[in-house]
């Protein structure tokens, strides 16, 4: 059964459209209850408003903590209108039903994303009686509908136009589950926020302790679209984005032309951007199947570009570019000389776009550079700021959880083990092929020479197999090159294979039960080698 709407509850805190909203609603005949501000803003319109002080009896108290938490509220929005008893109950105590309820919620995730934001700040924006508004009048479905966000406020409008005042059951139910959607994401970040609190206090208040795995774990996801497919064609798929703002990040990323993002293009994309963005000096990533074909840094993007392509032409073909700089005509003419399916960077010139625009599929995504706040990459000692992101990853029955690979080298822990020491050419180009090498797929070896990949050996299950195709990929010879390995060597075949084909230098974790063996092979070949101390495994 349809129910007639004569009467609706707004409160907002998020004012978007709400005057568009209240005269559609005024237009149909019904009566708005309202709020403080919004109240104000509605009444400001010269439309009708009756404050719910009114409706209570009671004004607002502690500062606005306490508004609508009243039974003449909220029995108005539980009543079954089939119940008689119900009915006549709120006849005996003269409460009229209210049939529509708008409430967005205070911006408690915003707040906790700005810096310096305090426990007590937090606290004022965790929103009490707009859940209590939502949750009951979306358990009335049948006979309540409930509004969550101004991007409803259309298609309520059209409807009600449409239908006389009335608002389907499908409507209602549609409308409650994205309510409890958001009340169910609003109280999961209020979750994660006070995980990090301590109890403790000090002259500055509550102590934050950040714990990155609490005993339970929410994930609040929003889905972006649907994808084409997955993997393969015979997989559904779908993008979702953590977090309430839809920020430039590559979850929520629109083409700036061309088809639309794939499973595959959007895996490839935040590989690549990861990767590209390890540098400081201007690069290029060309990133295929998961896995750097070609990286390297230059003078300009142009210079890297041309440079990555060079490691492995082949595989370049149908892949994904990252750069770290925006991307001007030059370095655009230079890249449509061949396919490639996206390519992701901080900004396109004008020109670079009019070139890329003869290609039609050519997806172009614009990626806001790291935030002027954030650490710089750099080969310093420890990690960057902690992040309360956590890289899941599903398995049989659950999730695994872990911190993000933000580390690079710790120099503390660096040592050369062999009898021979890099010079400062070894150096720069171990130092370049280290940051490369955590991006490839375990196991993994990367060959470069200065700042230019040379040869790429990712995803095998023995280490010298690594080496053997990293070595039988190279289009450059390999004499003077350097090597860097994810994990240690198991066996001195690696390191055999590596001076085979002409590199002088080894970088890698160490920590095999033959390293003595391993570093011997090293001398034996006169090759310098360094321990890191620290593994890059991606799997």
């Amino acid at each position: 059964m349809q129910t007639r709407i004569s009467s609706a509850l707004i409160s907002v805190h998020d004012k978007t459209r709400l005057v568009d909203l209240a005269r559609g609603l005024a237009a149909q005949g019904i009566r708005i209850v309202s709020t403080g501000g919004t109240a104000q803003m509605i009444r400001s319109a010269s439309l009708a408003v009756r404050d719910v002080s009114e409706v209570t009896g009671s004004p607002e108290m502690l500062g606005g903590r306490v508004k609508t938490l009243h039974p003449h509220i909220h029995g108005a929005l539980l009543a079954d209108r089939n119940d008689p008893n119900h009915m006549r109950t709120l006849k005996e105590r003269g409460i009229d039903p209210i049939d529509l309820v708008v409430v967005n919620l205070y911006p408690f995730e915003s707040v906790t994303e700005q810096l310096g934001a305090t426990p007590e700040e937090l606290v004022e924006n965790i929103d009490i009686g707009g859940v209590a508004l939502l949750r009951a009048a979306a358990k009335n479905f049948r006979h309540v509908a409930v509004v969550v966000s101004p991007e409803q406020y259309g298609d309520v409008l059209l409807e009600l136009e449409r239908t006389g005042g009335h608002l389907s059951l499908g409507t209602r139910l549609h409308l409650a589950r994205q309510a409890y959607e958001e009340v169910a994401r609003y109280d999961a970040a209020i979750v994660e926020e006070l995980s990090d609190w301590s109890g403790e206090e000090d002259s500055e208040g509550i102590k934050r302790h950040p714990r990155e795995f609490p005993a339970i774990r929410f994930i609040g996801l929003h889905k972006v679209r649907e994808l084409r497919y997955g993997e393969n064609p015979h997989q559904r798929a779908a993008v979702y984005r953590s977090g309430r703002e839809a920020r430039s990040v590559i979850a929520t990323a629109e083409p700036l032309q061309g088809k639309e993002l794939s499973y595959n293009n959007l895996l490839d994309l935040d590989s690549a951007w990861r990767l590209s963005t390890e540098f400081d000096r201007p690069n290029a990533v060309i990133m295929k199947h998961n896995n750097p074909c070609g990286v390297a840094s230059a003078e300009t993007a142009l210079a890297a570009y041309q440079l990555a392509l060079a490691c492995d032409p082949v595989s370049a073909y149908g892949s994904v570019l990252s750069f770290n700089r925006p991307v001007d005509q030059s370095l655009a003419e230079e890249v449509a000389k061949i396919f490639v399916e996206a390519i992701v960077a901080p900004g396109y010139s004008r020109e670079a776009r009019e070139v890329f625009s003869k290609k039609k599929n050519l997806r172009l995504i614009e990626r806001a550079s790291r935030p002027p706040d954030s650490s710089s990459p750099s080969d310093s000692s420890g990690s960057p700021p902690a992040s309360r992101d956590i890289e899941f990853r599903q398995i049989d029955g659950g999730f695994l959880a872990q911190t993000g690979n933000t580390k690079l080298l710790d120099e503390p822990l660096i040592r050369v083990v062999s009898r021979r020491l890099p010079d400062d050419q070894e150096w720069q180009s171990l130092r370049f092929a280290w940051r490369v090498v955590k991006h490839v797929k375990s196991n993994a070896i990367v060959f470069s020479r200065g700042e230019q990949t040379l040869g790429i050996g990712a995803g095998q299950m023995s280490r010298v197999d690594a080496v053997k195709i990293a070595v039988m990929k190279a289009q450059h010879p390999l004499a003077g090159s350097v090597v860097a390995s994810d994990a240690f060597f198991p066996f001195r075949d690696g390191v055999d294979e590596a001076a085979k084909a002409g590199a002088t230098a080894v970088m890698q974790p160490g920590g095999s039960v033959r390293d003595e063996e391993v570093i011997a092979a090293a001398d034996e070949k006169n090759l310098a080698m360094v321990f890191t101390g620290i593994r890059h495994f991606r799997h």
